[in-house]
C-alpha cells in the first residue's frame, strides 16, 4: 500500500468480491475464507487473490500478502483479530471494529440500519470501560455520561506507509485530555485529540458512501486532504505541524 495512488478503476471482480465478503462478515461475524469467496462467486484462487490486491490498494481491505491464503486482517469498519472495540447487536458480539473511527462507521452500514449496536471500549490510558450505543449513526447515550475523547497518535503523512494497521492502531478514545498526555508519554509521541461529534463529521463522507454506493471508487491516502478536512470540523492538528 502506497500514499498518493494514482486514480484507478476497480475491476468487476474486485466489484463482486468487495460486495460479497461485506455481507458475508455482516451475516456470519467472521471474515470470509478463500474457498467462501470461490463457493459464492465461482472465482479460482488467482482472481480472488488479485481482486484482493486491488482493494488492499484502494483502501478497502487489509490483507497478509505474505500468506498464500490471504489472511483478511482488516475491512474496516471490522477487524479480524482483537482491538480495542467491539461491537454488539441484540444477539451479542458481532465483531471486533478497527478502530475508535470506525465505529461510527460500522453503525450506519445499510445491513444494520435501525439496529441498536453497542459498542465497547476503553480509556487507551488506564483501560477504564468506555460504553455507547448508536443506531444509525447517531449516538444514543454513553457511558461515562462525559463523553470521553479520541486521541490519534500517528500523523497523516505516515498512515498507510505499509498498510492501515498502524493508523488504525493509534487511534482510540481516552476519557479526557490528561488521559492523552499520560498515553503520549507511554508511547513516546505526541497525538491530536477530538470530540465525538468531531470524529463523526470527519468519518461522515465514508460513513454514507461506504458499503452505499457499489461502484464507489478507490481511496487513497493523500495527507493534505486529510489535514483539511480535520481543520474543518475545529480540530486542533498543531501537534503535527513543524
Amino acid at each position: 500500500m502506497a500514499q498518493n495512488v494514482p486514480p484507478y478503476e476497480w475491476t468487476d471482480d474486485a466489484l463482486r468480491l468487495r460486495q460479497f465478503m461485506f455481507d458475508f462478515w455482516f451475516e456470519h461475524r467472521r471474515p470470509p475464507s478463500l474457498r467462501d469467496a470461490h463457493v459464492a462467486l465461482g472465482l479460482d484462487r488467482r482472481a480472488i487473490t488479485q481482486a484482493y490486491k486491488l482493494l488492499d490498494l484502494g483502501l478497502v481491505v487489509t490483507v497478509d500478502q505474505r500468506t498464500q491464503g490471504m489472511s483478511l486482517l482488516k475491512a474496516p469498519p471490522f477487524s479480524s483479530y482483537p482491538t480495542t472495540v467491539s461491537m454488539f447487536d441484540e444477539q451479542g458480539f458481532h465483531s471486533y471494529i478497527g478502530c475508535a473511527h470506525e465505529a461510527f462507521g460500522a453503525s450506519n452500514s445499510p445491513q444494520v440500519r435501525g439496529q441498536v449496536l453497542r459498542f465497547e471500549s476503553c480509556c487507551v490510558c488506564c483501560m477504564a470501560p468506555i460504553v455507547f450505543h448508536m443506531r444509525d449513526y447517531e449516538i444514543l447515550d454513553c457511558s461515562p455520561e462525559q463523553r470521553p475523547l479520541l486521541h490519534v497518535s500517528e500523523s497523516p503523512w505516515d498512515w498507510c506507509s505499509l498498510d492501515m494497521i498502524s493508523m488504525c492502531d493509534a487511534t482510540n478514545y481516552v476519557l479526557d485530555a490528561e488521559h492523552a498526555a499520560r498515553y503520549e508519554r507511554m508511547q513516546s509521541r505526541r497525538g491530536v485529540l477530538m470530540t465525538m461529534d468531531q470524529a463523526r463529521e470527519y468519518v461522515r463522507f465514508v460513513a454514507e458512501t461506504r458499503l452505499w454506493d457499489y461502484h464507489w471508487a478507490p481511496l487513497s491516502m493523500n495527507p493534505e486532504p486529510i489535514f483539511e478536512r480535520l481543520r474543518a470540523v475545529g480540530i486542533d492538528i498543531s501537534n503535527w505541524m513543524p
